[in-house]
């Protein structure tokens, strides 16, 4: 269950970085701001797999 959870941090983290790079690219400083966004709040889910992780061993 954990490597499908850590797999959508994974995703997300990806989706805000190109979100970010393509506002960079184009200016939109809302749709960078979101990108970052995203990538943190794939950065959380993706720690807390690893502390739920580290509890199961």
């Amino acid at each position: 269950m954990s490597g499908t959870e850590k797999g959508k941090a994974r995703a997300e983290q990806a989706k805000g970085k190109a979100k970010e790079v393509l506002g960079r690219a184009t200016g939109n400083e809302r749709m960078t701001a979101e990108g970052r966004g995203e990538q943190a709040k794939g950065a959380a889910r993706h720690a807390k797999e690893d502390v739920k992780d580290a509890f199961r061993r």
